[in-house]
């Protein structure tokens, strides 16, 4: 099991839990569901933020925001 913030460009994941309570029901509002498969797509020249495909759309996130989402990567 990974954190998002740890893919690389181009990784497909499936979302397993989120380790924070605070940001749960923000990320599960912009599609971020266990189960759901993402894609990171881009990141900015520093790192943060980074552009994901979820739920058939891009979605920007913070890395503190990624970092908080647990995945597990599809090889």
């Amino acid at each position: 099991m990974k954190r998002l913030s740890q893919l690389a460009i181009g990784t497909k994941a499936v979302i397993h839990s989120f380790e924070k309570d605070d940001i749960y029901l923000k990320l599960m509002e912009m599609g971020c569901l266990p189960g759901e498969t993402i894609r990171v797509d881009k990141k900015a020249p520093l790192g943060d933020p980074i552009s994901i495909t979820v739920a058939g759309y891009n979605l920007s996130l913070r890395l503190d925001e990624a970092d908080t989402i647990l995945v597990e990567e599809i090889i």
